[in-house]
């Protein structure tokens, strides 16, 4: 993965901005679910939410590692 990126001359690291990608992403998510009616399956929806959070953000940082390699 690329270390860090340069935004208008400050360093942001790149995993900082994945996080905030994925959370835009999670967002999204948790709304359509929640308009799908999807919640009244789930058992504990705290714990879903953040599972999903870090099944995703697992999945962006193994896909940038294998394009960035």
């Amino acid at each position: 993965m690329i270390p860090e990126i340069d935004i208008y001359g400050v360093y942001v690291p790149t995993f900082a901005l994945v996080l905030l990608g994925c959370y835009v992403v999670f967002r999204l998510l948790h709304r359509l679910l929640s308009a799908g009616g999807f919640y009244h399956r789930v058992w504990h929806r705290d714990l879903f939410d953040i599972a999903t959070y870090f099944a995703l953000l697992g999945g962006v940082v193994l896909v940038m590692e294998h394009v960035f390699r």
